[in-house]
């Protein structure tokens, strides 16, 4: 089998009309490292990848897009709602796997319409992002394993369902994130470098009724990790930014899926969509929750007036929680 797999580019060998048939022609043993080259264009179909040491690369994540429209809150062909976790646009349930100059987007609409609705579903260890876009609103990047159990009957419904949870590490740089409501969420050891989080207004589209309870609003969460109790890292954002279109202070830089979650801001930008008190405790217990910033700027960085749950690190503190410390033994 070549090491080059070509989609939408008739001059080249092996060359397919679809990724995934492009993924299919990979064997499922396979143990040497593939490029998949995908051409500019639209490509509504949901792509699934379960074999590793594939890469698959675009030209321009602004030309090369990847979008389908699947939500929760729709019926799916059993009889009951498809759910969070087969809404999906792309699922990545493998180890070893790069995505460059890509576009994922799940365009079902509206969170507060449609329900949840995954852009990408990654659950595996040593995967990596450089230079993609990810477009959805609620729930946009699921970054698996799942929790350990499901808050209610029926939560975990979809393709991991019932799979062994294995904590793995993934790394994003130079990405673009949009969503609205805990739209990077899940339990991985993930590390973001120079990533944009964008928050969108979820209210544009999907009008408060009441006026009255407009001013108290959150308009969104950015993250919702469920880190296990036992892991060491969970989510950790160096230098990225957090930008939006809502209004002033109406955005929380995360909530605790789960009891233990982690995530740490160093260096990062705060706009001023973000709330002076920056993490919201979803009921969970304060003395188990690590939420952290060391040297946030901008006019969403306020760190006297921070919930009391949260800390502000000191350098020694910060550099526990570098790329190296974080990823390992793997080189990105």
């Amino acid at each position: 089998m070549s090491n080059f797999i070509y989609v939408h580019y008739p001059e080249k060998s092996p060359n397919f009309s679809t990724i995934q048939e492009a993924i299919d022609s990979i064997p499922a043993d396979n143990s040497e490292p593939v490029t998949v080259y995908v051409a500019p264009g639209v490509y509504r179909e949901r792509v699934t990848v379960q074999k590793p040491f594939v890469t698959l690369e675009g030209e321009n994540a602004d030309t090369t897009v990847i979008v389908y429209n699947y939500a929760a809150f729709q019926m799916h062909p059993d009889g009951r709602k498809r759910g969070t976790f087969r809404s999906y646009t792309m699922l990545i349930d493998t180890h070893d796997f790069t995505g460059r100059n890509l576009t994922i987007q799940n365009d079902a609409g509206n969170g507060k319409i449609v329900g949840q609705a995954l852009a990408l579903y990654m659950d595996g260890d040593r995967l990596a992002l450089y230079n993609c876009r990810l477009l959805g609103s609620q729930d946009t990047l699921f970054t698996g394993p799942l929790p350990e159990k499901e808050m209610q009957q029926g939560g975990f419904v979809g393709p991991k369902e019932f799979a062994p949870r294995v904590i793995g590490r993934q790394y994003y740089q130079n990405c673009y994130i949009q969503g609205d409501v805990d739209f990077v969420f899940g339990s991985a050891a993930a590390y973001f470098e120079n990533c944009e989080f964008f928050t969108k207004n979820r209210y544009e589209d999907a009008p408060i009724d009441n006026l009255k309870e407009a001013a108290d609003r959150c308009y969104g969460y950015v993250t919702a990790t469920s880190t296990y109790e036992k892991q060491e890292y969970g989510y950790i954002l160096d230098h990225c930014r957090f930008t939006s279109d809502c209004p002033e202070g109406t955005v929380y830089l995360g909530r605790p899926w789960r009891q233990y979650a982690q995530t740490i801001l160093l260096h990062c930008e705060l706009g001023a969509h973000i709330k002076p008190e920056g993490w919201q405790d979803w009921n969970k217990p304060h003395e188990t929750i690590r939420y952290a910033e060391f040297e946030s700027f901008g006019p969403g960085a306020a760190p006297e007036a921070r919930a009391d749950f949260s800390s502000q690190l000191t350098a020694e503190e910060a550099a526990r929680f570098t790329k190296e410390k974080v990823l390992g033994d793997w080189e990105v």
